[in-house]
């Protein structure tokens, strides 16, 4: 097994292990069974951006499970948190970048000679947006609270292109739902802090 290989095993591993201790609602078995029939465990987390690499997604997910469960227990207390609900959030926010990404091959210049590269393009198959296309993705297979669709649904804050383009929604739900704040500032710090991202 290779250095690329183990990286996704361990993270897939973790993965798995976390959504089984901490998640018990209806629906979790045929999601995780779902997910392991996709790319998911071998996925970048973005084309060039951060964590664009073999297992980048599953790794991004954990990162941002970690970011939100410690963010949680600053602003709410331990005793006051929904593990299960942290859970959900933050292993499943991406889930729609399952079967997102292809690899293509390129032309680069090396030493002044052209070679052929690989790189991640987008084919989405699915175009539904963002957090609201990962929102629709678990619904299939799980019930999510009010709190835990609007938090995946707004966890790309401002980048989100509904925002961009001066919808509302996403601020008044920041405001009423601390969760969802919590979310994007997860998210941020997880890709920023955590993972490798473009030079």
């Amino acid at each position: 097994m290779n250095m690329e290989q183990e990286f996704i095993e361990k993270n897939k591993l973790a993965f798995l292990e976390l959504a089984k201790n901490n998640i018990k609602r209806e629906g979790i078995e045929d999601l995780l069974k779902w997910l392991e029939t996709t790319d998911f465990f071998e996925a970048p987390a973005s084309t060039k951006f951060h964590s664009a690499e073999a297992g980048g997604l599953c790794f991004h997910s954990i990162n941002v499970y970690n970011r939100l469960l410690k963010l949680s227990i600053e602003e709410f207390g331990e005793e006051n948190i929904n593990l299960e609900s942290i859970t959900i959030i933050a292993l499943f926010h991406d889930i729609c970048k399952c079967c997102y990404y292809k690899t293509e091959m390129r032309n680069v210049k090396e030493n002044g000679v052209w070679v052929q590269k690989p790189y991640y393009a987008i084919d989405d198959q699915l175009p539904y947006g963002h957090g609201e296309k990962s929102v629709y993705m678990i619904n299939g297979y799980l019930r999510l609270t009010r709190e835990e669709a609007l938090a995946i649904n707004w966890h790309m804050g401002g980048f989100d292109k509904r925002v961009i383009g001066g919808d509302f929604s996403m601020s008044k739900t920041y405001y009423k739902y601390p969760i969802c704040t919590l979310t994007h500032i997860a998210d941020i710090m997880a890709t920023y802090l955590d993972e490798t991202g473009a030079e």
